[in-house]
């Protein structure tokens, strides 16, 4: 049986500036290095063993999966292009706080997070579904069975998550939040309400 393990990057300059990212390519803070290390040493203490490892191109989620497999001694991660975030078009760069003052009324609302659904230039969440699901075909055709991790993003990861459950997305968005560095379980005899097996400490989008 083949699981899935899925991991959203450490805190990144703009999440700790509270800016919306997307695909803007920023580095880890010395905060966010800490959360991947933390999880490193989480999954070795678990005994967890990896296959593959693969990661989105930007370079927050990569220093991460760094981060990991060399607390593993497991080769580089593989950079998986459909593992990068989705694109957020003009809300690149603006300030997480101002998503319903530009957007409103086409927001979900959570507890701790508003996403925004159709902006220009933005991957819209529809879009985002079909491409996680060509990414798990992928993961599927390559990987039988074993463990695998894959390495993310908030918008996106979520997106993998209700591709694999058959869930729908707005409902995921509504879930759970998805933090730092924090860890899910893909799998067939895993309960989608009980996926999230390592939470960070620290609160961060």
């Amino acid at each position: 049986m083949l699981k899935i393990y899925l991991v959203r990057h450490g805190q990144d300059t703009d999440n700790e500036a509270g800016l919306l990212n997307g695909h803007r390519d920023t580095e880890l803070t010395e905060l966010g290095l800490a959360q991947a290390r933390e999880l490193a040493a989480f999954i070795k203490q678990q005994g967890i063993l990896f296959d593959k490892v693969y990661s989105s191109p930007l370079k927050r989620a990569y220093t991460t999966a760094i981060q990991i497999t060399k607390a593993l001694n497991l080769p580089d991660p593989e950079v998986l292009p459909l593992l990068i975030e989705r694109d957020f078009g003009v809300m690149t760069g603006q300030k997480k706080s101002d998503i319903e003052k530009l957007c409103a009324p086409d927001i979900i609302k959570t507890e701790t997070i508003n996403y925004f659904l159709n902006v220009e230039g933005a991957e819209s969440f529809p879009q985002a579904i079909i491409r996680a699901k060509e990414l798990l075909k992928v993961i599927f055709e390559n990987h039988k069975d074993g463990n695998i991790l894959l390495v993310s993003h908030g918008d996106f990861g979520k997106m993998i998550y209700a591709a694999f459950y058959y869930l729908p997305w707005d409902d995921v968005l509504r879930m759970f939040h998805f933090g730092n560095s924090e860890l899910l379980l893909l799998s067939p005899d895993t309960d989608p309400t009980k996926a999230q097996i390592f939470k960070e400490t620290q609160f961060n989008n």
